[in-house]
């Protein structure tokens, strides 16, 4: 003989039940039957089914009125979709319950064609819960490493609570050698677990990158700013600068280099991420640093200098005043 259990049966909360109620105990018969837990999975499906219409309170208004009419005798909510069903039960509004019920499964509305405003003071409600399997949604979280881990790549061991269930689960996400600030990685089939036997959503990873005194990101280059002095602005020099990988290159300063002029080295920069085995490039801009004490000598030197100096360095602004 089929089975005469309905939704609120099925989730073990009584008809007035609030919403909190209905949450809570799927939660716990999702928990103790899902198949990833090594659960039943016709059960697991049996309650996703029972929670899809009762968590809805459109969904559930209309079930009501179809429980409130005799409900569906040996209609086995048991997940069979109403296999073992060996009769045709008849409203006496002329309709039969094996249709009601072919018809809320497959998303045509419980009371498909019948009029319950006269009886209800309003429309029937919304369409019914369909036992077509729907995907969980994606879940998120982020996690948080130093420029030198997103620089080489790193692993991060993290836990986190599947909303549906309250379920604690725990990944190894592996961040890439040259990750950035907000990148994102997809982990499939690890989000929110799906309806009806519906596949789950995915995890999504966000990486946050604390800031380098240093070096500044610019997607796979890297950016930093090299202090000069004046001295070596004019005359020229050979500076050893580091990179981020740790080693050292040897920028040639020219003679007469001004502040703000920008050196790129190849391949210097950040594994790229989006193209598997290259590199972007480190991007060195000098910045001359003027001395803000001197000696006696020092400024003796600099005015002999500045005095027998016959170059015009302000002549466009001068024009421009005249």
């Amino acid at each position: 003989m089929a089975s005469n259990r309905n939704y609120y049966d099925i989730l073990g909360v009584k008809r007035d039940a609030t919403q909190d109620d209905i949450k809570k105990a799927f939660r716990k018969l999702a928990a103790k039957y899902h198949p990833d837990a090594g659960g039943d999975e016709k059960k697991f499906a049996e309650v996703s089914e029972a929670y899809t219409t009762l968590s809805d309170e459109k969904k559930r208004k209309e079930y009501d009125q179809m429980l409130l009419f005799g409900g569906i005798p040996g209609a086995d909510f048991g997940g069979s979709g109403g296999r073992n069903r060996g009769y045709s039960y008849t409203t006496n509004m002329g309709g039969d319950w094996q249709d009601i019920f072919e018809n809320i499964r497959s998303g045509d509305g419980a009371f498909s064609g019948f009029d319950f405003s006269s009886l209800f003071g309003g429309a029937a409600g919304g369409r019914a819960a369909s036992s077509r399997p729907t995907k969980g949604g994606d879940l998120t979280l982020e996690i948080s490493v130093s420029a030198d881990e997103a620089f080489r790549g790193t692993q991060r061991k993290v836990t986190y609570t599947v909303p549906s269930t309250g379920e604690k689960q725990t990944i190894t996400v592996k961040v890439p050698a040259g990750a950035v600030d907000g990148g994102k990685l997809r982990y499939h089939g690890r989000g929110e677990f799906g309806a009806n036997g519906g596949n789950r959503g995915d995890l999504v990873v966000t990486t946050k990158v604390a800031e380098d005194p240093i070096f500044k990101r610019d997607g796979a280059d890297v950016r930093m700013e090299l202090p000069i002095s004046m001295y070596e602005a004019a005359l020229g020099a050979e500076v050893e600068v580091p990179t981020p990988e740790g080693t050292t290159c040897l920028l040639k300063v020219p003679a007469g280099t001004q502040d703000g002029k920008t050196f790129r080295f190849k391949d210097l920069g950040a594994p790229n991420v989006k193209r598997q085995g290259t590199r972007g490039a480190l991007y060195v801009t000098v910045r001359v640093k003027v001395p803000t004490r001197l000696t006696t000598k020092e400024r003796d030197a600099l005015a002999a200098l500045r005095d027998g100096d016959t170059r015009t360095y302000r002549e466009d602004v001068e024009k421009h005043g005249a």
